[in-house]
């Protein structure tokens, strides 16, 4: 099978992106210390899913930046001031939108996926939440810098927000399996 060009791109940006998160979660969690992110010593159930909601409120930002950039867009753009149920976007306010969508449906699975980490992870293991934050943060920002220059330039920032997640579900279905 011959790959064109974009999917050789795709390959190469979610190839680095997959490279960055290892060495993201791998350094953070050999060399963060706990307590410089909050992580105390035996921390009970409640407190996890606290300090996990703490850290949750930056990708909830996030969010609420993406919607709004969709707002901002619609009122200086007479275009598209009317709405989805009355005209078609313009190209800016659709990318926009598909940010948006997309930034959703990501945070939908990162949350979850970090709390269901926060019943599994004890002491140390807790910096990983803040790590996977921050990569969700980077994915998005790159995600949306990409998408805005070509369809193909979010590669990396989809991978970079994508990567985390199926490994943050993986490590918990992990720890579930293994009794904790």
């Amino acid at each position: 099978m011959t790959l064109d060009q974009e999917q050789r791109s795709i390959l190469v940006q979610s190839a680095l992106a997959v490279l960055l998160c290892a060495a993201v979660l791998g350094g953070g969690y050999m060399w963060l210390p706990s307590e410089r992110v909050g992580v105390t010593t035996s921390m009970t159930l409640v407190d996890r899913l606290g300090f996990t909601l703490r850290w949750e409120l930056l990708i909830l930002i996030w969010l609420a930046g993406s919607v709004g950039a969709v707002s901002q867009k619609r009122f200086w753009t007479p275009a598209d001031r009317h709405g989805s149920a009355y005209s078609e976007p313009s190209p800016a306010l659709a990318v926009r939108r598909a940010n948006l969508q997309n930034s959703l449906e990501q945070a939908v699975l990162a949350s979850n996926a970090h709390l269901i980490l926060a019943t599994v992870l004890r002491d140390q293991e807790l910096v990983l939440i803040p790590l996977l934050v921050l990569l969700f943060l980077i994915g998005r920002a790159t995600f949306a810098i990409g998408y805005a220059k070509s369809p193909i330039a979010r590669a990396f920032g989809m991978a970079v927000t994508g990567a985390p997640i199926g490994f943050a579900f993986v490590l918990a279905a992990t720890l579930i399996v293994a009794g904790r």
